[in-house]
């Protein structure tokens, strides 16, 4: 008798002991489930068999497939790849030939001598480097970014799958936050920047508007109206002539090449603001990612902490029995 009530006491133990191990297993699903609530809908289905492959008619058509193509695209990063090689494309053309016109009109009307503006012919050249520079970078550099909105877009659409980040992932992610900033800050002076021919096209087409105005009355009133380039610095003091006035000024004004560099200069100005904006678009764009892949990384670590506890948990449960076994 007492042999068989010593087991039927160990039995009610070891039941014990798995109910035990069973709710507390319970628990940490539960309380992982109500951390990341997302992960609820995660299932993970066995490889399917040759018999239970799906025929060839209830598999997904075109336009599923379309539909899932179409659901991994980053949108926003499309559209700030877009508008950046759209600001791009406008300032380094429009500037490249502005820049052309304005060498074209400083030699033909303000400095009739070639060693006076030499220096700037030298500048401008230059600059013209600078921007074949500008738009090949560029044009990588979206393309990288693009494509970095690819990943991580994947990576958010598998952030409950088999996605598994790294530190060198994150790390990239990071070095583009951080650039992405840095151009930032220098497109704002290239936007500055380009606003200064702007500004002085503006003052001599106002003045030659001054002058075809019919309140300007006579003709020495017309000739003591000038412009005077020497004063912005890009030409020095010594230059001739330097400082046009009254019909020539006008003369001037109504050029092919003013007219085209100044409308130039303003698309060149403008598609620097773009550029500028589709880089703050690009900045939002890349830190929210990188929130989502530290968010991913953290998530990561946890289930491999959660399938560590599980297998402790299993680990304890099969030597409890053992233990139970050996007594019996």
């Amino acid at each position: 008798m007492k042999p068989a009530m010593e087991t039927a006491a160990e039995e009610n133990t070891e039941q014990s002991q798995e109910r035990k191990v069973s709710s507390r297993a319970e628990m940490e699903i539960g309380r992982y489930h109500w951390m990341y609530p997302g992960s609820k809908n995660h299932q993970y289905h066995p490889v399917p068999t040759l018999g239970d492959r799906a025929s060839p008619l209830s598999s997904p058509g075109c336009f599923e497939c379309c539909i899932k193509c179409l659901g991994g695209v980053p949108y926003a990063s499309l559209v700030a790849t877009i508008l950046c090689f759209s600001g791009v494309a406008l300032f380094c053309g429009c500037g490249h030939v502005a820049l052309a016109g304005t060498v074209a009109i400083l030699e033909q009307h303000f400095s009739t001598n070639t060693s006076d503006h030499a220096l700037l012919s030298e500048v401008i050249q230059l600059m013209q480097y600078v921007i074949y520079g500008i738009a090949s970078f560029f044009f990588l550099y979206g393309i990288i970014l693009l494509a970095e909105g690819f990943y991580t877009t994947s990576a958010v659409k598998e952030l409950h799958g088999e996605f598994k980040t790294t530190a060198c992932g994150r790390c990239i992610s990071g070095m583009f936050v951080f650039l992405t900033y840095v151009l930032g800050v220098a497109w704002l002076g290239v936007f500055g920047f380009s606003a200064v021919p702007v500004f002085m096209f503006y003052n001599i087409w106002s003045t030659c508007e001054v002058i075809k105005s019919p309140q300007t009355n006579g003709t020495a009133a017309v000739e003591q109206i000038c412009v005077d380039i020497r004063q912005y610095g890009i030409i020095p003091w010594n230059a001739f002539p330097g400082k046009i006035c009254g019909s020539a000024l006008e003369n001037i004004c109504n050029t092919n090449e003013f007219y085209m560099s100044y409308h130039l200069f303003i698309v060149a100005c403008a598609g620097a603001g773009a550029t500028v904006i589709a880089l703050i678009h690009f900045l939002m764009i890349l830190s929210s990612n990188w929130a989502y892949l530290k968010d991913a990384s953290k998530m990561q670590a946890y289930q491999d902490i959660k399938a560590k506890e599980e297998q402790e948990l299993q680990d304890i449960q099969s030597r409890s029995k053992e233990q139970l076994n050996s007594y019996t």
